[in-house]
């Protein structure tokens, strides 16, 4: 290991926006795994900004800690993963992201007249789910969570 792919936690924070104390959270949970020098000070490997960044990014799409946990565990810990190892990790994710925006669209397109909840309250309701036909389906919006009208 060269001395330019090891990094403190300062420099691992400013290259990737956050604050220290973020990072020491994602230690406690598991998420970063630095080692310490001589001195006791953490250091991490350039890689991992690769890693805080992935953390990031699978927050702003609402996964929990424990969800990204389990996407970080699916990479090697035993070396720098590679273009092929995120890759494989990713595709994973691809389904869950596809579910995800399935859901966001039908949610946008049914949001403005009924978001399907049968509750039959708006005059449109009468005809979109005559009978509550959706309350058969189960509780909950059913056509914004996948059902469809008329099945």
């Amino acid at each position: 290991m060269r001395a330019n792919d090891i990094i403190s936690i300062g420099d691992l924070a400013a290259r990737a926006g956050v604050s220290v104390s973020a990072i020491r959270f994602y230690e406690a949970k598991g998420l970063l795994s630095p080692f310490r020098n001589a001195g006791g000070q953490r250091r991490f490997l350039r890689s991992d900004i690769r890693r805080l960044s992935f953390i990031l990014i699978a927050q702003q799409l609402g996964l929990s800690i424990e969800a990204i946990g389990a996407e970080l565990a699916k990479l090697p810990g035993e070396r720098t993963p590679n273009a092929s190892d995120w890759r494989q990790m990713s595709a994973g994710m691809r389904i869950m992201l596809d579910d995800r925006i399935a859901a966001l669209t039908r949610t946008r397109d049914l949001l403005d007249g009924c978001i399907g909840c049968g509750c039959l309250s708006l005059r449109k309701c009468a005809l979109y789910n005559p009978g509550d036909r959706a309350a058969a389906k189960g509780a909950g919006p059913r056509y914004v969570i996948g059902d469809r009208a008329g099945e």
